[in-house]
């Protein structure tokens, strides 16, 4: 898979709220040593903040991404081709390779479910757009019932550029549950706009839209993260999991991993052990939402032993692909 060589898209976004100014926002490929610790990173995209050089990166050990300074790292610039081959016996591109197999259907491409040895699920809350206020009690219920023995809870939020822009008090409430301690959020990349066409077939549909530019699609809802202060992961969902293999490609060449699910509680698929669950909170959804708090209650006296739990998808996928 070689790393898409992709022309500036060169945007000045101004955040009123968080100050934060990113411009110059662009693929990037490359290796660098951080000068603080000698960790090695790999890097995603460079940009500026405020004026300042920075790159986004990730660990290739533990998938955690992070945004360093120029000043902050000895950069290493590279073909995707060679960065793989440096880096190919480590989790993230253990991933990204095993990734690759899960490209050839319509529906539900990428990662949907890891071990079934797992005692409990990942899970993924999707914001995609809408008018409606996000649910906040399925945030309230997780730290509520799961906080009682994991502090902080691990989740997974995917999340659109329009759900950023139309609710900025919503998502400053859920950020600050991160920043609190409560909540370890990991942001899934799940397209800008996200747009959703009545009455017309799947492959016509959602990213397969033509004239969807993939592209802006991806980057512009990192930048919309960026310029609150929140740093994206290295995860992407499909909208409406729908994808074919070109677009799915495309994905992978951002240095992106899909994820799925095989337990979308609104179809009535219930979780097992090992499943990535899919609910949606953004007001859209109140039987997946009522399903899940259900669960939640389900599973009450297996999390209070320890028998049941949320993982973190980070560390579920470095387990499963290490097995």
């Amino acid at each position: 898979m070689k790393f898409l060589r992709i022309l500036p898209l060169v945007i000045l976004f101004t955040d009123t709220i968080s100050g934060q100014i990113i411009s110059n926002y662009v693929p990037f490929t490359g290796w660098g040593v951080c000068r603080n610790n000698s960790d090695e990173v790999v890097i995603l995209r460079r940009f500026a903040k405020d004026g300042h050089t920075c790159y986004l990166t990730v660990s290739p050990k533990s998938l955690d991404t992070k945004i360093l300074s120029a000043d902050s790292i000895n950069i290493n610039p590279s073909t995707w081709t060679t960065i793989r081959l440096r880096y190919s016996s480590t989790p993230y591109f253990m991933a990204m390779k095993q990734a690759e197999k899960y490209s050839d259907t319509l529906q539900d491409a990428g990662f949907k479910r890891f071990l079934p040895s797992q005692k409990g699920i990942d899970i993924t809350i999707d914001l995609c757009p809408s008018q409606r206020p996000l649910d906040r009690i399925v945030f309230t219920d997780l730290i509520n019932e799961i906080g009682l023995v994991e502090n902080p809870v691990p989740i997974a939020v995917s999340i659109t550029g329009r759900w950023i822009n139309r609710h900025p008090g919503d998502l400053r409430w859920l950020d600050s549950l991160g920043r609190a301690g409560k909540l370890d959020i990991i942001w899934i990349n799940h397209s800008y706009n996200h747009n959703t066409y009545k009455d017309v077939p799947l492959k016509e549909n959602f990213m397969m839209a033509p004239g969807t530019d993939i592209d802006s699609e991806v980057l512009r809802t990192e930048i919309a993260l960026l310029q609150k202060d929140i740093v994206p992961s290295v995860f992407f969902r499909f909208p409406g999991l729908v994808s074919d293999l070109k677009i799915y490609n495309k994905i992978l060449s951002f240095g992106l991993i899909p994820v799925g699910s095989d337990a979308w509680l609104a179809k009535g698929q219930w979780p097992k052990n090992g499943s990535i669950v899919l609910i949606h909170a953004n007001g859209n959804d109140q039987l997946g939402v009522r399903d899940f708090i259900n669960l939640l209650k389900e599973k009450r006296s297996e999390v209070l032993s320890k028998r049941w739990e949320l993982f973190d998808l980070r560390e579920s996928l470095i387990e499963d692909v290490s097995n």
